[in-house]
């Protein structure tokens, strides 16, 4: 049976602090983005999932957690299989004064789409609070709303104690995947230098061929033309803004070939690096 859910533009499910868990398949809909008056947390618990927020696309993967503020639009697709996911809803006066200030980054920690990462070794712990959540939800006795704060604000001290917070991936890179955003940064502040795949794998901890191949699934190119395409990003902007001669920047992008980078440039942009450079 395909699951739908149609979902207006914004929809607004908060009634109090609640959670839920479900598990998504390719053929749940959710029809366009939609945006709520509190907060939602995201949790992966197993499978994977494809997470679109304020025009920006990520796959997030189990163990990945997302801090959606209110008001933002987002919505999510499974292209991936099944996906068991839990959604907390809640206000930032439920965690309390004292638990916010204890938060890595506390000063934007609210304010923004956050993403981070639950331990290996920590995941049963997480999960197991989450499931005290569920369970009080349940029973849904006078003692209930009270409960649930106090787990809600133990369930974030726990994440601010282990979790790892991701920044934002590389350009075009859409994936939460620990190993293939070490390559992508790596690749990002070593663009200038003449680098090999060998020495993005061993950046990233994995083999060339392992690497190659989970890169090209993240960013849909492969990782020499990832590479390429930093270079010549990078190239395009200093040709508009320095004087220096194209030979020099091409050099300075980390192309040894001045007619290599002539061919790619114009194979990118439709235009040779002077043409471009005249037309901007």
């Amino acid at each position: 049976m395909t699951n739908t859910h149609p979902s207006p533009e914004p929809v607004d499910p908060f009634t109090g602090l609640y959670a839920e868990t479900r598990v998504r398949t390719p053929g749940f809909i959710m029809y366009g983005p939609h945006c709520h008056s509190c907060y939602e947390l995201f949790y992966v618990e197993s499978g994977s999932c494809r997470f679109l927020i304020n025009n920006h696309m990520y796959d997030l993967h189990e163990r990945d957690i997302i801090l959606i503020p209110p008001l933002t639009l987002h919505y999510t697709r499974y292209p991936f299989g099944s996906c068991k996911r839990t959604i907390i809803f809640f206000r930032k006066e439920d965690l309390g004064t004292d638990v916010p200030e204890l938060i890595p980054q506390s000063l934007n920690f609210f304010s923004e789409s956050l993403i981070f990462q639950v331990p290996e070794a920590h995941r049963e712990q997480i999960n197991s609070w989450i499931a005290q959540m569920i369970t009080d939800l349940k029973i849904n006795d006078s003692r209930t709303p009270a409960m649930m704060k106090i787990l809600l604000q133990g369930f974030f001290m726990l994440c601010g104690r282990v979790c790892s917070l991701l920044h934002d991936p590389p350009v075009n890179i859409r994936t939460t995947n620990p190993q293939v955003l070490l390559a992508a940064r790596f690749i990002n502040e070593h663009y200038m230098q003449p680098i090999t795949t060998a020495d993005v794998a061993a950046a990233a901890g994995l083999s060339p061929n392992y690497l190659s191949r989970k890169f090209r699934e993240a960013a849909g190119i492969g990782l020499h033309e990832y590479l390429v395409f930093i270079r010549l990003d990078h190239a395009a902007l200093e040709l508009v803004s320095t004087d220096d001669t194209i030979t020099v920047i091409a050099l300075r992008c980390g192309f040894s070939d001045s007619n290599y980078f002539k061919d790619a440039f114009r194979k990118k942009y439709g235009m040779t690096p002077r043409s471009y450079r005249k037309a901007l």
